[in-house]
């Protein structure tokens, strides 16, 4: 699934987020000085969020829930 990474200098500086109407709710919040700065497509959050960390410098992404996290968006029940 395509993720979308939005840069907001008027509120939430990064907001990183499902494309299309999956992230509707999310970019919702973003002002009108908001900007598309980055896309990916991942397979499953925790793929999504690797990409992400990996993208912005941060080193490697953990998480606490491996079972669900890497369970990919399909097998969540996700479709586009």
């Amino acid at each position: 699934m395509l993720h979308e990474l939005w840069e907001d200098p008027e509120g939430n500086p990064y907001l990183f987020c499902l494309a299309g109407k999956h992230g509707e709710q999310a970019r919702a919040g973003l002002s009108t000085a908001a900007r598309l700065t980055w896309t990916v497509e991942a397979s499953s959050h925790f793929e999504a969020m690797t990409l992400y960390y990996e993208h912005q410098g941060w080193g490697i992404y953990t998480t606490s829930y491996p079972d669900w996290d890497k369970k990919t968006y399909a097998e969540h029940g996700l479709v586009l």
